[in-house]
């Protein structure tokens, strides 16, 4: 129900822009959020974005990458600027329909497949 796009190959420095469309039902009540794993860490909270546009970000985003979402379009995103090697990772989307204001990966009731975002040095 969650599909997350817009991963790639980028240089450090560069930008990304992901995706996450949403189908089979609306989560336009819900927060949204986007986290990541890298192999062999644990999944990490990156951002989330309230029904009402209230967002909160991980220290290691803050001022670099930018959530939003689309509610008549069902589609959320993450504008990632100044990539670092370290943002490398599998990158998921996530929906909270309690809205529970957690950063938590349990408290998320529905996820994406994921997206790959590669950071080259």
């Amino acid at each position: 129900q969650l599909q997350a796009s817009g991963g790639g190959l980028v240089q450090a420095g560069g930008s990304l822009r992901l995706s996450c469309a949403a189908s089979g039902r609306t989560f336009s009540r819900g927060t949204l959020a986007w986290f990541r794993q890298a192999p062999g860490k644990e999944r990490e909270f990156v951002a989330r974005i309230t029904w009402l546009a209230t967002t909160y970000y991980a220290d290691s985003v803050k001022g670099r990458f930018t959530i939003s979402r689309d509610n008549p379009k069902n589609t959320m995103y993450l504008q990632m600027n100044s990539l670092k090697p370290e943002d490398t990772a599998g990158y998921y989307c996530a929906a909270d329909i309690l809205n529970r204001q957690s950063i938590r990966p349990d408290d998320y009731d529905y996820w994406g497949q994921g997206t790959q975002v590669t950071v080259s040095s």
